[in-house]
């Protein structure tokens, strides 16, 4: 007795012959659940019970929501597709077996909801029979000794001749060619558009003949070629005014950008061409201005708040906010040294210190906020601003001095403000000079100098911004990682207890720009 084993695997129900029955399925006599994922039918009790074996499956496809059917063999094939008749879940079909679909199984599946087969073979009649009630089909036996034509346009299957919707030909075509090309329009149901690289008369009357004595209508021939023959261009224009209606073929010319710059624009009407002229030119100067206006905008804004900083600076009573803010430090928290940055703090108590980066624009307060986000989109005075700030990472700590301290600033390149000029870091005008190689961070409570040992642009990761390390060992590979990527080798040597600063920011919507620089003076 003859026992089928019904698998579930991801969105498919897996159907083959169980050969070798352990002993929990030898107890069966006629059929058994064994797991929700595994089911055993004997091939008697399908045949007998198709109705409950068909609820049973249709409940299994919905639960699981299933589409898919595989027979691993045609043997119990038919009896499947006859169960799976009104199983609405059910909508693709795979044959495994290498083995022609008879017309039993074909009949099935067109009364089924299957909409997909995979198959081996079946017989021409049969894939035309099929496509009356859409349902398509895929083969797997291929058709041997192909024509340039056949390998050219994939059509090594028999149900790719049958689906096909646009073509290429070569010209000129072999005879091969030529009856691959007429058996190819006997079989082909679908056919819309044919692409052909070069013409000739004689070869479009062929191409012509051949698809109307094959009925064949509403078919585009696009023809890649720069035609500048007279005669046939007024060839195809003649033969899709008079016979395009009739036969519902028509021409189509595509031509190369170089010919229609040559040709076409000398056609066009001055007076649109003038028009397009003024358009562009309208366009253009209104995008100038708009991005002078903002860049001018941009600069006046960090301009003035510069300005204030420093009056700030100026008029506040730093001695005493220095006092206050020491007044109650433990025996072994740090004093505040800084004055300037003190002042600042008063301001705005976000202020974290001051970051100078020689022969940039890069001459700002840093402030630090309880997240990322923020000063994205505010200013110093945390008032709203597409400029943003310069800002620490939340996750630094400026008093203690991280590990790997990160500055972000947005690259506003046009006008240079915050990190617009960091990328003149990476040309070698300006990092092979000693002088630029030395970044200052004052903080409240130290006066850092930082020498850089790593430039570069990158695609977008967050793979250098690691603050937290386990050990020595790891710090040291991920400062050996970030010099590897410099384009530059500046010579500089760290140990896995070194601490570095991290610059970042957009060079655009997929790459950063990158500084690291290790401390070297606090």
């Amino acid at each position: 007795m003859k026992k089928i084993l019904i698998k579930i695997k991801d969105n498919a129900l897996i159907v083959k012959e169980k050969v070798k029955l352990s002993t929990e399925y030898k107890n069966i006599i006629n059929t058994n659940v064994i797991s929700c994922n595994e089911l055993v039918f004997s091939l008697d009790y399908i045949n007998d019970n198709s109705k409950i074996v068909a609820t049973f499956l249709s409940e299994i496809t919905k639960s699981y929501n299933l589409n898919t059917v595989i027979l691993e063999s045609n043997l119990f094939a038919l009896p499947f597709i006859i169960i799976l008749k009104n199983n609405k879940q059910i909508t693709t079909l795979i044959l495994k077996e290498d083995s022609p679909l008879t017309f039993a199984m074909c009949e099935g599946i067109m009364q089924s909801y299957i909409k997909n087969v995979n198959c081996y073979a079946l017989q021409p009649f049969m894939i035309e029979y099929l496509d009356k009630y859409n349902i398509m089909v895929e083969t797997r036996s291929e058709i041997l000794f192909l024509s340039n034509f056949m390998l050219e346009n994939d059509l090594s299957q028999f149900s790719n001749l049958f689906y096909k919707i646009t073509l290429k030909i070569e010209f000129p075509m072999s005879e091969q060619d030529e009856q691959d090309f007429e058996a190819f329009c006997k079989i082909n149901k679908y056919l819309k558009t044919i692409n052909i690289n070069a013409i000739n008369k004689n070869d479009l009357e062929f191409l012509i003949a051949i698809l109307k004595k094959n009925g064949k209508r509403n078919i585009k021939i696009v023809i890649h070629e720069n035609i500048d023959n007279e005669e046939v261009i007024e060839y195809l224009r003649r033969f899709n005014k008079r016979k395009s209606k009739k036969y519902k073929i028509t021409f189509k010319l595509a031509y190369s950008n170089e010919y229609l710059r040559d040709n076409i624009f000398k056609q066009a009407n001055l007076n649109i061409l003038k028009a397009c002229s003024y358009l562009i030119l309208l366009i253009v100067f209104f995008s100038f201005g708009y991005v002078f206006y903002d860049n001018y905008m941009s600069m006046k804004n960090v301009t003035e708040i510069q300005e204030k900083i420093t009056q700030v600076i100026q008029i506040s009573d730093s001695e005493k906010i220095m006092a206050d803010l020491n007044e109650n430090k433990e025996e072994n928290d740090k004093l505040v040294i800084n004055e300037d940055i003190a002042a600042l703090w008063q301001e705005n108590p976000d202020t974290v210190g001051w970051l100078k980066v020689n022969n940039t624009n890069i001459d700002y307060p840093v402030v630090q906020n309880i997240n990322n986000e923020y000063y994205l989109k505010h200013n110093y005075y945390m008032e709203e601003d597409n400029n943003g700030w310069i800002f620490m990472d939340y996750h630094n700590d400026a008093e203690k001095i991280s590990d790997n301290t990160i500055i972000y600033g947005h690259n506003r390149y046009h006008s240079g403000v915050m990190f617009g000029t960091l990328q003149n870091t990476l040309r070698y005008s300006w990092y092979s000079n000693p002088e630029n190689q030395i970044i200052s961070l004052r903080t409240l409570y130290d006066n850092l100098e930082y020498q850089i040992f790593a430039v570069y642009k990158i695609s977008v990761t967050t793979d250098y911004m690691q603050t937290i390390f386990k050990s020595d060992q790891e710090r040291l590979d991920f400062y050996n990682m970030l010099k590897e990527r410099s384009i530059y080798d500046f010579g500089v040597t760290l140990s896995g207890d070194s601490k570095i600063l991290t610059l970042s920011t957009c060079a655009d919507e997929y790459n950063r720009y990158v500084v690291h620089a290790v401390l070297i003076n606090e």
